[in-house]
């Protein structure tokens, strides 16, 4: 105990100075990494799950040193340390009770349709401006969507393992089918709502309306048809990293305020080359084909001011590309957001029906944020759903002890429609308690549709991949994760790469020896793959989607838990505090 005193940010000030003193290793391969540290102890695992003699020593990787001189502009690793809700704020809060769901007609017998009671206790603290409706232990039977729609309302279970709501119906049978914009036989409920489903009334409103009138919609901040939007100023050239900008025009900003940086791309698709790190990889490669990705764009990033002062405006977070003329950068509106809202202390069970054809999901889902930012979930399980937790068009958003279990799902995770800066730890995806019916697909912890720095820590993935739906995401991170790899990526041609730049997994133990979509080294531009564990190719196998040299680094390629930092976000989130 005589250690106790140190902080966290002394720990790591130590680290530091013991990575910027490392001369061990190169800085474009595999090394062997630092002899320095202190010794671990204990047993750590294999790829194959063997117990064996922890590490002596824990490893410093050159790129740590690296990235702690430059942290907001490294070439390889994001900073994605302000990551999740309040800019990773490790309390969340807890709003004062203002209704008991009981006091509305619900009842824990599992037979009653409480979700009508629930609805109506949830606007009452719509009405009453917020705080936290309570489920009490117990099973209640819901027939209907569970919807949060407004600000700093919390839905608050007595624990995962005491409340439990069981869902009777999916979304098919809810709302009605809901095909893709992008036209075949799909079901979007494959990748989109949820059965308890966090968005602001009128978002919802406008995309149930959409999809009853086969009027297949966008998702995203700035409506249906992407046009719910109008400028407010525009935005001097900037840099990467950089957490103040010049304006044209403040007198429509205020501090506190949720702005959208919108960031369109030029004939050349240098934004999108940008995104991918520069180069000569992606300016060769063919953009103009890939519609799916390019009806992405523009780049919509949402962001809270914090100070106004004359024309320069201080952001609640580093910007995440540069900021260039010819790409038309402008602060705008957007629709409204939810904000302040979160789901605690409960299980969603939906009725266990056999899991469906590939992209044919009748939408047993979990739980949705949509247009939500500065949300949460905290100790919630979701049991035999199609889609587990979903970001969607979400930011700043917090999802912790979450859990997926059951039958098994098509997405365990989803993040996708341009959501960013999200925060995923400590998270458990079980074995599917069922075999897969034929014709199913697992995918894993997916990102998608130009979604970046969204984090994954500290998870248990017992089943499933490193996933990604093309759509070019970048800037993103999973660490200090454990994997049976046996998912497999989805992606239509038309989306794009599958990574950007800076793509960074850090510290990750794969059980069964499985390289696809974990060691990024021959994948991702400009991206980094640290402390991982002896893998090999089977199954789905991928290429590059860019030619040439990836600027890709491999460290501590071989170890199983020496690298040090063990999880980057945590030593991230300490670095610039």
């Amino acid at each position: 105990m005589g250690n106790a005193h140190l902080t966290r940010r002394t720990l790591l000030i130590g680290t530091t100075a013991v990575a910027l003193g490392a001369t061990t290793g190169t800085a474009t391969g595999a090394t062997t990494g630092a002899t320095t540290g202190t010794a671990t102890g204990g047993t750590t695992s294999t790829a194959t799950g063997t117990a064996q003699p922890a590490a002596a020593t824990a490893e410093v990787p050159p790129l740590w040193g690296e990235f702690t001189r430059t942290p907001l502009t490294h070439p390889q690793i994001p900073y994605i340390g302000r990551a999740g809700h309040r800019g990773g704020a490790r309390r969340l809060p807890r709003p004062r009770v203002v209704a008991d769901v009981r006091d509305f007609g619900a009842v824990a017998d599992g037979a009653t349709d409480s979700a009508p009671a629930i609805n109506r206790a949830i606007a009452a603290a719509g009405r009453a401006g917020g705080g936290a409706v309570t489920i009490p232990p117990g099973m209640f039977r819901i027939d209907d969507v569970i919807r949060i729609g407004h600000s700093n309302v919390v839905l608050r279970g007595a624990g995962s393992g005491r409340t439990t709501l069981l869902a009777t119906k999916n979304l098919t049978e809810l709302i009605g089918v809901y095909g893709s914009r992008y036209g075949g036989d799909k079901s979007s409920w494959s990748w989109a709502g949820g059965l308890i489903w966090l968005a602001p009334t009128a978002r919802w409103d406008s995309l149930v309306a959409a999809i009853r009138a086969k009027a297949w919609p966008f998702e995203g901040w700035t409506g249906n048809r992407r046009d719910e939007w109008r400028p407010l100023t525009r935005v001097e050239p900037a840099r990467q990293g950089d957490l103040t900008v010049t304006v044209k025009d403040p007198s429509a900003l205020r501090p506190g305020a949720l702005v959208l940086l919108r960031l369109a791309d030029d004939a050349g698709h240098t934004l999108l080359e940008h995104m991918c790190g520069g180069g000569p990889g992606p300016e060769a490669y063919t953009w103009d084909d890939k519609t799916k990705l390019t009806s992405y764009v523009p780049y919509e990033w949402p962001v809270r001011i914090t100070r106004v002062h004359g024309r320069r405006v201080t952001l609640e977070r580093p910007l995440p590309l540069d900021v260039r003329p010819e790409w038309d950068p402008q602060l705008t509106t957007h629709v409204q957001e939810l904000t302040g809202s979160g789901v605690e202390g409960l299980t969603l069970e939906a009725t266990e029906t056999p899991q469906q054809p590939h992209l044919l999901d009748k939408g047993h889902n979990g739980v949705v944020f949509q247009c939500a930012y500065d949300c949460w979930a905290d100790d919630v399980t979701v049991r035999h759903v199609d889609n587990g937790f979903g970001l969607v068009a979400a930011s700043a958003c917090t999802l912790r002890h979450t859990r997926v279990a059951g039958r098994g799902s098509h997405h365990p995770y989803f993040c996708r429609e341009g959501s960013h800066d999200n925060l995923i730890e400590d998270f458990t995806i079980e074995a599917r308690t069922t075999p897969a019916p034929s014709g199913t697909q697992l995918h894993g912890i997916n990102v998608e549709g130009l979604s970046s720095h969204n984090v994954w820590s500290r998870g248990d993935m017992r089943t499933g991949t490193f996933d990604s739906h093309r759509g070019l995401p970048f800037a993103n991170v999973r660490t200090d994760i454990t994997v049976h790899n046996d998912g497999r990526h989805g992606g239509d041609a038309s989306a794009g790469p599958l990574f950007g730049a800076r793509f960074t997994h850090w510290n990750v133990r794969v059980t069964n020896g499985r390289a696809g979509m974990i060691r990024l080294d021959g994948l991702a531009p400009y991206s980094a793959t640290v402390g991982l564990n002896e893998v090999r190719e089977f199954d789905q196998i991928d290429v590059p989607d860019f030619a040439g040299d990836l600027h890709s680094r491999l460290e501590l390629y071989g170890t199983t838990d020496v690298v040090h930092p063990r999880n980057l976000y945590d030593a991230q989130r300490e670095l610039l505090r």
